[in-house]
């Protein structure tokens, strides 16, 4: 069977990733233990720390059908939980944001006969573009405190953000770390550990191959919301200009049943 031949624009699109973009970070990521504990143990500063399993782009739907995509999801030999996040954009990463990451590993992860002192030990790590808290620190370690007391309150969640804004050419492991995620280049990359796993993406046939597949899911995900906003915009246009209902509106435009019932609900 013929190897196939992949878009130079898929190739482009490839040589410009970096880890800071999240579809990116979930491929180099994505059942790989080893580069997420590598990661781990330098934020968390635990150099003996052991990931035991790693899940990308896992996704948690609560009760009411409210869902949340973890970008990495890793367990560690105590049964302490990860999700780990990189955020281009401040309002993915918002508090609020950080606190639903938060909730829905212990909604997704407690059992129903589960005594709450069993409960696993969460963190929430956010590696964004921007510093989003804006206090000019490297990484901010969030936890909840008793005010009255100003002890920690041993609830054993935790929140960190990582600024990838911040400019630290000191050589210490976090400063390289953050310098690492804006790469496009491997071989610019100080940490070899994660630039070989960048390089076997970028350069190698195999890595290739599953990259450009990825964004040739995208580029087909992307065209299919231009063409469902393109038919909304023109059910919208026909309700106003002749004073159809939707369903009018979808029959004159000759729309299938089944993407009607998909339809209606955003109109």
């Amino acid at each position: 069977m013929a190897e196939k031949i992949f878009p130079e624009k898929y190739l482009e699109a490839l040589k410009k990733f970096r880890l800071i973009d999240d579809t990116f970070f979930s491929a180099c990521f994505d059942d790989n233990a080893e580069d997420v504990e590598y990661i781990l143990r330098i934020i968390l500063d635990k150099p003996n720390l052991k990931v035991l399993k790693v899940q990308t782009q896992k996704s948690v739907e609560n009760i009411y059908g409210r869902s949340v995509r973890f970008d990495v999801f890793a367990t560690d030999e105590k049964n302490k939980l990860y999700n780990i996040e990189v955020q281009r954009a401040d309002a993915g990463a918002i508090p609020t944001r950080a606190r639903y990451n938060s909730a829905m590993l212990d909604y997704h992860n407690v059992n129903t006969n589960e005594k709450f002192k069993e409960m696993p030990e969460t963190f929430v790590i956010f590696i964004t573009e921007h510093d989003v808290l804006e206090d000019g620190e490297q990484i901010y370690h969030v936890e909840r405190m008793i005010l009255e007391t100003k002890k920690i309150f041993p609830d054993r969640e935790h929140i960190i953000y990582v600024n990838g804004s911040y400019k630290d050419e000191s050589g210490s492991e976090l400063g390289d770390l953050i310098h690492d995620f804006f790469c496009e280049n491997p071989a610019d990359m100080r940490h070899r550990q994660l630039a070989k796993r960048v390089e076997f993406l970028k350069d190698n046939k195999r890595g290739v191959r599953k990259m450009c597949k990825i964004i040739e899911d995208l580029f087909a995900e992307e065209l299919a919301e231009s063409e469902k906003k393109s038919k909304l915009d023109d059910i919208r246009n026909l309700m106003e200009t002749l004073n159809l209902t939707v369903q009018q509106a979808m029959d004159a435009l000759k729309i299938p049943v089944d993407k009607q019932k998909e339809l209606r609900p955003l109109i």
